[in-house]
């Protein structure tokens, strides 16, 4: 540096923390984009959305990290490594809940504490508030696009969060096209969208007929997790059991888990509901359509999709009309200038910060009523099995009793505050024991 300090770049020790797959992606992907002067490691946390050894292999491709060099451990192990590892940064790679649970045990781990850095591994519109609760004592939040910054800001502000953000490019999205063309129709399945299962078997049976209309392309069913595997967001209504029921199944039609990437090397389109893959997709140079039978809405997690000009219908699917993006939606939704990122300058500021100033954790945005009582509840629900303390235990039993009490008593109140804005209904459900439903 011109001032003849040394940069905070040099030495500075990052530990990564990961639960789910797609978590587990986002947080690889990250730390392998950090600087390479940098010593980071990534570990990965039980809870009952730990990915399989399978599913980690997909997630990983790419990235600086492999399967053997990922350790899975349990909340205590983690707790002693942080003791002896000390890292300058953690990053929090994890669902929300669970998100809440590792702040209060790296608060309580280390002698000085490290700066905390978590985010979102996908699609962000619109801005939850639960996204930011969870995350209210993070030191930043890294979000994926200029219009994502804007929307959590005035989020946090709205209802007085303190919260830094850094810009950064999604870490998964290929920095280049890839140099063929491939013949195969992907469709990136997803477990929340669409919820139904009339609109999942409906699905479905476009998925069919788009293989028979289109015979010499193959049409692949892109799955998140394999039967009895895990991922971050609970799938009532699989897609490939569905499948399994269709008579008749048209031989070009198949089931697939692995790697998006790999598919999108061989893809001549990629077809979703609303997937962060449509990203990759159109990173790589890969035609998309993001299918709007079931609408445009929050709800379907498409609305950042409007006016992309990759939105069509199940026509256009089985008669192989697919899209590109229109160049003014790039900038402000995922596809800024590299320049323009901001997440690494904000780490390096509060790793600096940290080492020349106190450094209090944020107080928590609300979620605090019930004292010990409540944080043993929150690591029991986050941490499922893998929380195997008395405290735990004892908690879920008095718990999950209140918990079906609270669940009815806003049953009758939805029917009072059904016309109030949504802003005010989301606090309402952050406000109650049974704030730990996961936004995203």
């Amino acid at each position: 540096r011109a001032d003849g300090q040394a940069s905070p770049s040099r030495g500075v020790k990052v530990l990564g923390i990961a639960d789910s797959d797609s978590y587990t992606k986002w947080g690889a992907s990250i730390l392998s984009r950090m600087p390479a002067e940098w010593h980071r490691s990534l570990t990965i946390i039980r809870t009952p959305a730990l990915p399989s050894d399978a599913q980690l292999t997909a997630v990983l491709e790419g990235t600086a990290f492999g399967v053997d060099a990922t350790p899975k451990v349990d909340l205590n192990d983690l707790a002693a490594l942080i003791g002896r590892e000390r890292p300058d940064v953690i990053l929090l790679s994890v669902r929300g809940p669970v998100v809440r649970v590792l702040v209060r045990m790296i608060a309580a781990s280390a002698a000085q504490r490290p700066f905390i850095v978590s985010g979102l591994p996908g699609i962000s519109i619109p801005a939850t508030l639960l996204a930011l609760y969870y995350r209210s004592q993070v030191d930043l939040l890294i979000l994926h696009s200029k219009r994502e910054i804007a929307a959590f800001r005035s989020l946090a502000e709205h209802w007085g969060i303190e919260q830094d953000f850094g810009l950064a490019t999604l870490p998964f999205l290929a920095r280049s096209r890839r140099s063929a063309v491939g013949d195969d129709i992907v469709f990136a399945a997803q477990a929340k969208v669409p919820r139904s299962l009339i609109d999942r078997e409906q699905l479905v049976g476009w998925l069919v007929e788009t293989a028979r209309q289109q015979p010499e392309r193959r049409v692949v069913l892109k799955l998140r997790a394999a039967a009895g595997e895990t991922q971050t967001h609970a799938e009532r209504y699989p897609l490939d059991e569905i499948l399994a029921r269709v008579p008749d199944v048209p031989n070009n039609l198949v089931v697939s888990t692995g790697s998006m990437p790999a598919h999108l090397e061989r893809a001549a389109a990629l077809v979703t509901v609303s997937s962060t893959a449509a990203l990759e997709a159109a990173a790589m140079g890969v035609p998309v359509l993001i299918l709007d039978d079931f609408g445009v809405s929050a709800s379907m997690i498409n609305l950042v999709f409007d006016d992309s000009g990759l939105l069509g219908s199940s026509d256009d699917l089985i008669a192989g009309r697919y899209r590109t993006p229109d160049s003014g939606w790039l900038d402000e939704n995922y596809f800024h200038e590299a320049s323009g990122e901001t997440w690494i300058s904000a780490i390096e500021a509060g790793v600096r910060r940290r080492a020349e100033t106190e450094f209090p954790l944020r107080p928590q945005f609300r979620g605090t009523l019930g004292g010990n009582v409540r944080r043993v509840w929150d690591r029991k629900r986050a941490l499922g099995r893998y929380d195997r303390s008395v405290g735990g235990y004892l908690a879920l039993a008095v718990g999950m009793p209140l918990r079906g009490a609270v669940r009815r008593a806003r049953a009758i109140r939805a029917r009072v505050v059904g016309s109030k804005p949504v802003e005010e209904r989301q606090t309402q459900r952050v406000d109650s024991v049974d704030g730990d439903r996961v936004g995203r």
